[in-house]
């Protein structure tokens, strides 16, 4: 572990001398997974990129050993492309390990991922002396899959038990580090002549050659993107040429890429059942969801008219830097962790460390809300401790989440969003009209700007009072001012 002493061990790896929250230990681990990821954006090199997770497990992580096997092209044995820690070399017994063969073999295999803190006593260890004579307790390995298919295995050790929660963190990197080695093994597979396709050809060249039979339109100017974000368009495009699409267009934005598709309901050949193809659509869409999400984008489908059609939409920035204000999430569980991290990540706020002093904390832990100097507090069963400044809870949209942010963030006040009846949740007309009132027009004026009639301007207003309960429109501006309506 090139001297790193146990006591250093993160919050993945438990110790006696590390004693820190459970929503705590879990935020610093997706920091550091988001640390290592950062290197592997434009490399195409598989030794490489697998090099910069094993490194980064035992740097980051404090595991003593960390190694990554790829599937071979014929499927049949997994190869040693990195190793970092007590062993560096990629040769020796392991360096190609039969499928099925050994704990490694088995879990690409299986696709079954797997953690254990004896490894000394486990029936499977080939070499029982050797973990014991390096003191070596703790084994997490985890399976490298996109879709249905295993690409490797990533397997770790450590000399300190490792917690449960820290396959949850593998299976977040193990996102970020399948798209990197997917896309780089798609390249070293390939012909030569491919391989300079791929590296010098830009995304519409990509798409165009995946979807052959399909209608393309390209509009805007093409930008160079990350190969992470690159690489999940060609994800959906290979999808959606398995499904038969009928059109496909390429958007460049001015902030934004978006893959706009149309695809017949999939059609099924002889060896196929609808209700397969239909989960495998879902199961595909749903994985590509998950890492737009992860990008900071979206992924969205929608059926057509008579459900014969399907309108599917791949939206993500041109980079994964965020410009929003700083927050640091740390909540009790991690399902609720792991949502709202996606949503900040969407949001295109700036996740950061739990101890930046800048940050915003959002949280549903009563003794973290208290000990923060700004707070926004998670509504899920506690009620808001009355030291934070806004309260959010599962009715909350991307942009209503960062606009809390950047208010809380700047010290203004904001009145979040909530299901709670006594906090109802103000429409977009209502905004916009209580925002022209407080410019000083009359209702006249802003029927004529908004072109609507007055009478549906004293609507919404009336309706503005009855949510801001306020007695008149002076007091209706001024609430939806403190309130963060306008």
């Amino acid at each position: 572990m090139s001297g790193r002493p146990v006591s250093a061990a993160p919050s993945g790896v438990e110790s006696p001398s590390v004693d820190l929250p459970n929503q705590t230990r879990l935020l610093l681990d997706l920091q550091r997974v988001n640390k290592i990821a950062q290197r592997l954006s434009g490399c195409l090199e598989v030794e490489t990129i697998a090099s910069f997770i094993t490194n980064g497990l035992v740097d980051q992580f404090g595991c003593v050993f960390a190694r990554i096997w790829v599937v071979e092209p014929e499927q049949t044995a997994l190869r040693l492309v990195a190793s970092s820690g007590l062993y560096t070399h990629t040769n020796g017994s392991f360096a190609r390990v039969p499928m099925g063969a050994y704990k490694v073999g088995k879990i690409a295999q299986n696709r079954v991922p797997f953690l254990s803190n004896r490894l000394a006593e486990e029936a499977w260890v080939k070499d029982r002396d050797w973990a014991i004579a390096n003191n070596i307790q703790g084994f997490a390995g985890y399976p490298l899959m996109t879709g249905d298919r295993v690409i490797g295995v990533l397997a770790t050790f450590s000399r300190s038990p490792m917690a449960a929660e820290f396959l949850e963190v593998l299976q977040v990197l193990c996102m970020t580090a399948t798209i990197a080695l997917d896309a780089a093994l798609s390249v070293a597979n390939k012909p030569s002549p491919a391989v300079f396709l791929a590296q010098r050809s830009t995304l519409s060249d990509q798409l165009a050659t995946i979807l052959k039979t399909t209608t393309m339109a390209l509009v805007g100017t093409e930008t160079a993107l990350p190969i992470s974000i690159g690489h999940v368009f060609v994800q959906l495009a290979e999808l959606l040429d398995e499904f038969s699409c009928d059109y496909a267009r390429l958007v460049y934005g001015a902030t934004d890429v978006v893959l706009e598709a149309i695809v017949a309901i999939p059609t099924f050949n002889e060896t196929q059942t609808a209700p397969d193809a239909a989960a495998q659509w879902r199961s595909r869409c749903h994985q590509l969801r998950f890492i737009a999400t992860c990008l900071g984008g979206s992924l969205q489908t929608q059926p057509g008219p008579q459900q014969q059609m399907v309108q599917i939409t791949l939206q993500t920035p041109y980079t994964s830097g965020r410009s929003g204000a700083k927050v640091t999430i740390q909540c009790s569980t991690a399902l609720v962790q792991t949502a709202l991290t996606c949503m900040a990540y969407k949001a295109r706020l700036t996740v950061c460390d739990p101890f930046d002093p800048e940050a915003v904390v959002i949280t549903d832990s009563e003794p973290i809300a208290q000990g923060a100097t700004r707070a926004i507090w998670v509504r899920v069963k506690a009620s808001p401790p009355p030291s934070t400044q806004a309260v959010i809870d599962w009715t909350i949209d991307v942009d209503q989440l960062r606009e809390i942010a950047q208010r809380v963030s700047q010290g203004l006040p904001v009145a979040s969003p909530s299901s709670d009846p006594s906090h109802p949740r103000p429409s977009e007309r209502e905004r916009e009209i209580m925002a022209l009132l407080g410019q000083g027009l009359r209702d006249r004026d802003i029927a004529n700007r908004l072109y609507i009639s007055e009478s549906t301007v004293k609507f919404h207003i009336n309706n503005s009072l009855t949510k801001l309960q306020a007695k008149n429109r002076y007091q209706a501006v001024y609430q939806a001012a403190i309130q963060g309506w306008i």
